[in-house]
């Protein structure tokens, strides 16, 4: 047998959490026909991995690359850290359904997220087209896929009011959901910060979540509360699981935001350890950073958020309406995450901007912004920021203390996601947070060899085996003969991420070779034009 790629020399860690060991891999078809000490047979392509790691390629748990493929498809910021799968359909936000008849308004409503996303014409309408359509088109990376809980309301005609859905809307929110999972969607999401996801009540939720459990599929969310109100946040997130029955939960992007909440990590780590123990499966997901990133017009009350982008915007514009804006922030509203008062003008980044007379300040925090465009205070920035870019403003926040990200990251539950994009490698839009070039060479360089928070083995089953574990893909996530030989190629001793802050758009260092469904796709540190990804549905 001839291999189409074989790889010698390199020590392979295999994404059980075993020590490394050395071995040759025959790769043929996509997958990994042999792993032997000396292969006899002879390939059309050798990779010498002498001094290097062979592990199974990442698999990016939490991932907003479906925001991005309308415009572009080569995933390159994640591909160059060696993410070969990506979960989509995060925090309650995706790209369908879509309603027949509705895709102006849908594109309205998300081009506060990405107004290039406004040029898009949808060439589906239902889960299963959606999918099809992706499965259509080169991908250099696999896909999986979740349905947005905040989808399911907009198609059902809720709108953003601060209602529950009515019996009709209800069923048709089901209806949706039951097609999306039907067409093989792993899960739903929700982003239980955002509009009008936060005025979802749980028992709304819970009644969803059902309808995920009859195909025993999984309940991602992005909690309501990461700061004041986060251990009520993580037991509604428990008790959803539980009292849906479905195959389990996750937590994203798991943090503690605010200093006054720091430590609390370990009462939401004991929530979790203590789920598990009662039989309910809760895991979380976790980046490397001290920031988050989201849309600015989060930091408004939810009221202020309730509605059309229009609606907002005509109440912010309101002299009255700020004031009380101004009110509210200052002594807080019960249930709201409060990032103005917990984290302070001076912790909000800006990141993104669409006018070019907002484009010179880009990084620069909101007190900063104040003093350099002369506003009377942090508010007054704030307001024209929002009204000058039509809601579309996104933002990092530094938030996160070291000792709380540390913890979770050790903690047997947690398993690693960027929170980012695929972004082209030429990417220069704005100041996107580094988590989309640096997630994966971060953890490894950083938390691994430099501080050594993780061993190397730790580290690479919560990147591969384990989120393969989470989504029920038994023929990913690890070497193993038999599997799809997603693979990843890296220098220990090399491996680093180089995005910052100020300079995002930079590519790491240390990860030659990638390889996607047995193709290589990274050789020699530069991506080539081959796409072998694949959409992965639901095992049923």
């Amino acid at each position: 047998m001839e291999f189409e790629i074989i790889i010698k020399n390199g020590r392979i860690i295999d994404g059980t959490g075993n020590p490394w060991y050395s071995s040759e891999i025959g790769i043929k078809d996509g997958k990994i026909a042999e792993i032997s000490p000396k292969i006899k047979n002879d390939a059309k392509k050798v990779i010498d991995a002498s001094g290097l790691m062979i592990s199974p390629g990442f698999i990016d748990i939490h991932s907003h690359t479906d925001w991005i493929l309308p415009g572009s498809r080569g995933q390159e910021s994640t591909l160059y850290q060696g993410v070969t799968t990506a979960v989509v359909g995060m925090c309650g936000e995706g790209m369908a359904p879509i309603p027949e008849g509705k895709e102006e308004d849908f594109l309205k409503l998300i081009s506060k997220i990405d107004p290039i996303l406004t040029q898009f014409e949808f060439p589906y309408h239902t889960f299963a087209d959606y999918l099809n359509y992706n499965e259509k088109k080169r991908n250099s990376a696999n896909l999986v896929f979740f349905v947005g809980y905040g989808n399911l309301q907009w198609a059902s005609g809720q709108s953003g009011e601060n209602r529950p859905a009515n019996p009709e809307q209800l069923q048709k929110m089901k209806d949706y959901l039951r097609e999306a999972m039907e067409a093989g969607a792993f899960g739903m999401s929700t982003g239980l910060i955002y509009t009008p996801q936060v005025f979802a009540k749980t028992d709304e939720i819970i009644d969803l979540t059902k309808v995920v459990a009859d195909y025993n599929g999984l309940y991602f969310s992005h909690i309501r509360g990461e700061g004041a109100t986060v251990l009520k946040a993580v037991g509604e997130a428990i008790e959803i699981v539980e009292k849906s029955g479905c195959a389990g939960g996750q937590i994203a992007h798991h943090k503690i935001s605010g200093k006054p909440y720091w430590g609390n990590s370990k009462g939401t780590l004991r929530l979790i350890e203590e789920a598990n123990e009662r039989g309910i499966n809760i895991t979380c997901d976790q980046y490397p950073y001290n920031r988050g990133m989201a849309e600015l017009m989060t930091a408004l009350p939810p009221w202020v958020r309730e509605g059309k982008n229009e609606e907002i915007l005509n109440r912010i514009r309101k002299p009255e309406i700020q004031e009380r804006i101004r009110k509210e922030v200052k002594e807080g509203i019960e249930g709201w995450e409060n990032w103005i008062r917990d984290e302070g003008f001076q912790n909000l980044f800006l990141s993104t901007v669409t006018r070019e007379n907002w484009k010179d300040i880009i990084s620069k925090n909101i007190t900063e912004i104040t003093k350099i465009k002369g506003f009377s205070d942090d508010f007054e920035t704030f307001f024209n920021l929002l009204i000058d870019n039509e809601l579309s403003v996104m933002t990092t926040i530094q938030s996160m203390g070291e000792e709380d990200i540390r913890r979770i990251m050790t903690n047997r539950y947690q398993m690693v996601g960027t929170d980012g994009s695929g972004l082209p490698a030429s990417f220069g839009a704005g100041a996107y947070h580094p988590r989309f070039f640096g997630t994966y060479p971060r953890i490894l360089g950083k938390y691994v060899r430099e501080e050594k928070v993780l061993t190397l083995e730790q580290a690479i089953r919560k990147m591969t085996s384990f989120p393969a574990q989470r989504l029920g893909l038994h023929d990913r996530g690890l070497i193993r003969e038999g599997n799809w030989a997603d693979i990843v190629i890296f220098d220990p001793d090399k491996i680093i991420d180089k995005a910052t802050y100020e300079q995002p758009y930079q590519i790491p260092e240390g990860v030659p070779f990638v390889i996607v469904n047995g193709v290589i796709v990274i050789d020699r540190g530069k991506k080539n034009r081959k796409s072998p990804g694949r959409v992965i549905r639901r095992p049923k």
